[in-house]
């Protein structure tokens, strides 16, 4: 297979010398990259990260016609993005037939070329869904985030490259991938520590707004009852557990009742 995916003989579909030379290619590609990289905040979740990237590899490689992103999680595949919609069935063919070119890079994490109508035996689901969308070439790239001092290399996925074109796709387009796919490592790093990092402060601005309503509800006690700052928490905590109610919600509940009473009429 690893033969096969670096053999791209000329077509008469696509002449050689149709295509950009390789300077010319490689300046798309590093623009491409360079906008990508100003465009992604890393405030953006995952699949926003990942459709981008989709969009800006479509644009930069030769022959493009789509591009989809495979996402690996707990031992099931799914496409995060795609900038064909349509185009999404020739992958999820391939993970319900757990076979295919994508597949087929993920386990190798190597890049896979497949040009239809040569592989009915081997991926006949494949086969038969890119037929049917036109598609005639498909490159597959796996992405894999770097090993770190908490853990080994990790596959998470592949960047799925569609097009009408049988010629389509050659080393050069398989190096360039590789930009992609380092591109896109560092995007699931970004998006995974950004969504980390929002999640922490939201359980902190959830701690601090919760903190802030107990204290209100202790000093409606205190006020209440003439008692200690001690005395008046305690009162919350034998409250909650005698109703089975989060702390909180006891202390909502009680300044909701202490509102009400001073509201005019309630006197």
């Amino acid at each position: 297979m690893a033969d096969e995916t670096r053999t791209f003989p000329p077509s008469p579909d696509h002449p050689d010398d149709d295509r950009p030379d390789l300077v010319e290619r490689l300046d798309e590609t590093t623009e491409a990259l360079a906008v990508l990289r100003d465009a992604l905040t890393g405030e953006e979740d995952l699949n926003e990260a990942l459709q981008r990237l989709a969009e800006t590899a479509a644009k930069a490689i030769v022959d493009a016609d789509a591009v989809t992103v495979s996402v690996l999680k707990l031992d099931q595949t799914h496409t995060a993005a795609a900038t064909d919609q349509l185009l999404v069935e020739v992958d999820e063919k391939q993970y319900s037939a757990d076979r295919g070119p994508c597949l087929e890079a993920a386990r190798t994490l190597t890049a896979v070329r497949a040009v239809v109508g040569e592989h009915l035996n081997e991926w006949p689901e494949f086969e038969t869904a890119a037929a049917a969308h036109g598609i005639r070439a498909y490159l597959s790239v796996p992405v894999v985030l770097p090993a770190s001092e908490r853990s080994e290399a990790q596959h998470v996925g592949s960047l799925n490259i569609y097009s009408r074109t049988a010629a389509a796709f050659d080393p050069f387009d398989e190096s360039l991938m590789r930009l992609f796919t380092t591109a896109a490592s560092a995007t699931i790093t970004s998006a995974q520590r950004w969504q980390r990092s929002r999640k922490h402060i939201q359980y902190l601005e959830q701690a601090l707004e919760s903190r802030a309503v107990i204290e209100q509800a202790k000093g409606a006690l205190m006020a209440a009852y003439e008692c200690t700052a001690d005395k008046a928490f305690t009162m919350l905590v034998e409250r909650s557990q005698r109703e089975n109610v989060k702390l909180r919600q006891v202390a909502v509940t009680l300044l909701q009742t202490v509102t009400r009473s001073g509201e005019p009429g309630n006197g």
